[in-house]
């Protein structure tokens, strides 16, 4: 009896402890991390919306300068049409470069959708990286085994896991 009391008081506590610590050691470390709060406070990603608000405002000026500058020229080949001014052969040459131009038109805008994405990425990619590794020191520093996005679908999440201020401290925030 004296042996099963011993096991049973003894060694089965230090064995539960140790399978305890074991499956402890072993289960993955979850942070995560608002990236939307993080990359706000971030001078350089401030600058870049600034930069990008800018080419944004300046292409669409260009375009409004294109578009007003068709409206007036199909209005003149209208009044020049009502007013038997052209030709039916001039009209439809006239026509036609109001078709190419409206066309004209019409590509520039995708272009300048275009730059405007390739812009934000030059810009912000640098930016990206750098949050990214900055986040990956943090984990390894702190043994996380994972980081989230904080936005992301979770159903559950204990708020001492944010690691948002220690990824703000490593971009010297």
């Amino acid at each position: 009896m004296k042996m099963s009391q011993l096991l049973r008081h003894t060694i089965f506590p230090v064995l539960l402890i140790g399978l305890v610590t074991m499956v402890d050691a072993q289960a993955p470390k979850i942070g995560y991390v608002n990236s939307v709060t993080l990359l706000q406070d971030i001078p350089e990603v401030k600058q870049a919306n600034a930069n990008l608000e800018a080419l944004q405002k300046q292409l669409q000026k260009k375009a409004e300068g294109m578009i007003t500058e068709f409206q007036r020229k199909y209005q003149e080949l209208q009044r020049k049409e009502q007013n038997g001014e052209l030709s039916p052969k001039q009209l439809e040459e006239e026509g036609t470069k109001l078709q190419q131009e409206e066309q004209n038109i019409q590509k520039f805008q995708q272009d300048m959708q275009t730059q405007i994405m390739e812009k934000r990425e030059t810009l912000l990619q640098p930016i990206f990286d750098k949050v990214n590794a900055k986040i990956a020191e943090v984990a390894k520093e702190n043994g996380y085994t994972y980081i989230m996005e904080d936005s992301g679908v979770l159903l559950y999440k204990d708020e001492t896991f944010d690691v948002t201020s220690l990824v703000k401290a490593k971009l010297e925030l």
